[in-house]
This record gives C-alpha cells, structure tokens and sequence, in this order.
C-alpha cells in the first residue's frame, strides 16, 4: 500500500490569477503530510491537481509503485481518494452512500457487504447503516465521508479539512480513523488543516503553503 507522488515546477492560474507557482516536492511512500497556510495559498488547488481532477498548466505530477512510474490512467484515479471539506452525499441511506464506489468498480455484493460494514464499524456509524445520509449531523456526515474514502482502500488520500466546523468528539473520531489508515494501511496521507495542535499529533512532516509554494515547517 502508498504511492510516492512528486511534484516538479507545478504552475496553475485561474482566470489568469496564479495560484500554484513552481511549486514542487516529494512526498515519501506510507507518509502523513499536513499542509497548513493562509486561504488563497494554493493548498485545495494542489489537493485537486493530486487527485488528478485537473491538470497544471505547465510542470509536472507523478505517481511511482516501488520505482515504477505509472501512467494517467482509471486503474490508477481509482487508487486515490480526496475527501472535501462539504461532503457530497446521496439521497439515500448511509450503507449505499458507502457502496457507491466499490458498485462502480464491479466489487462482488458480498465483499460490498463486508467492506462497508467494517468502514462504517471503524467510524462509529454501523448503527445508522439503514438510516437516510441526509438526515445525519454535520460530525457524521464527515466520517460517512472518511468511510467512503476507507472502502476502497486508497493508496492516497487527499483530506481537505476533514476535521473543520465539527464538535471534539467527532474530531477524535476522525483523528483516531486517520491514524488506523495510516498505521494498518500504509497510505500515503496528505492532510489540509488550520488547526497546528492536530498538525503535530498527525503529521509525519509538516508543510507550508504560501504564495503558491510548499515550504517545510
């Protein structure tokens, strides 16, 4: 499990506003990077330009499994995951919204069954599998998100703010499921957050945005 990613002079502007600016680094196979830098710094930018939704202007993205450099491709969009700081969930109960991804990647129905009852034993939502997503709390609806995410067993993830707006109970809830992914899996984890505390207890390395750039804290 992980992938190494790495970054080379990355450019991204937006209606001709430059957000990233030769911006690059490498991030180290099975790592916990936390991201952390003033809005309007480029971090939700560089998150979507890793989960490959867009692609920069000029410089490059790369992807390595043990040295070998993988190609843009679905086989390799499918071992990436970002979870956004807004959860978009379907109007339907809290186990579909969990199967969603492995129905779409022609997982058979019992390894389905299997895999979204652990997902959603590991968030604390198991109880509330049958239950309508849209009727959740903003605490749960952010570990039915971080359940999604844990179903298919990324070998990144992408974690924009996934602690943001909620109540401590469900913070630790969410700390103590990245950290499991992180210590069982081996996932290479790249976390967005405002909060320097949670910095420390998660991160292997922590980063800073500025300007378009990263900068090791």
């Amino acid at each position: 499990m992980g992938l190494e990613l790495e970054i080379v002079n990355v450019f991204k502007t937006y209606n001709g506003n430059p957000i990233l600016r030769d911006c690059s680094f490498a991030f180290a196979k099975g790592c916990t990077y936390v991201l952390q830098g003033p809005n309007g710094s480029g971090k939700s930018t560089l998150f979507r330009l890793l989960a490959l939704l867009e692609r920069p202007d000029r410089g490059k993205i790369s992807y390595q499994d043990n040295g070998r450099i993988l190609e843009d491709s679905l086989a390799l969009r499918r071992r990436l995951t970002l979870v956004l700081p807004r959860t978009g969930i379907f109007n339907t109960t809290v186990y579909k919204n969990v199967a969603y991804g492995l129905k779409v990647r022609g997982i058979t129905r019992a390894e389905i069954e299997a895999r979204v009852n652990d997902a959603l034993l590991a968030v604390g939502l198991d109880h509330k599998k049958w239950q309508r997503a849209l009727e959740l709390s903003s605490g749960e609806t952010k570990r039915l998100g971080i359940a999604r995410a844990m179903v298919i067993n990324p070998e990144a993830l992408f974690l924009d703010e996934p602690t943001a707006n909620i109540d401590p109970a469900n913070t630790e809830i969410i700390e103590g499921i990245i950290l499991k992914m992180k210590q069982e899996r081996q996932a290479t984890i790249l976390m967005i957050t405002h909060d320097p505390a949670q910095a420390k207890r998660l991160g292997d390395e922590l980063l800073f945005m500025q300007a378009g750039k990263i900068i090791p804290a």
